[in-house]
């Protein structure tokens, strides 16, 4: 059976190439930073149609508002 490495207990942020440990503001921090720098670019967002309704409300809502995008989809025709 292969090794497995031991799982992360901590965030890690990428500074200079390279991750680095960092508390949980900074990651946070460091999320809502590349989120809102991406703010407006054309992307888009798949859902899933297993997930109930409420999780596909907050998906949309969060391409709509957080994001700027209209570019959503939950695959409920399959």
């Amino acid at each position: 059976m292969a090794r497995r490495r031991p799982r992360l207990t901590t965030p890690h942020v990428r500074r200079n190439g390279s991750l680095e440990p960092a508390t949980w503001d900074e990651a946070l921090d460091a999320a809502a930073a590349g989120l809102a720098a991406n703010r407006g670019v054309t992307w888009g967002m798949f859902s899933c149609s297993k997930a109930t309704n409420e999780l596909n409300f907050l998906a949309q809502k969060f391409a709509r508002v957080a994001m700027g995008s209209n570019n959503i989809d939950s695959c409920n025709r399959t």
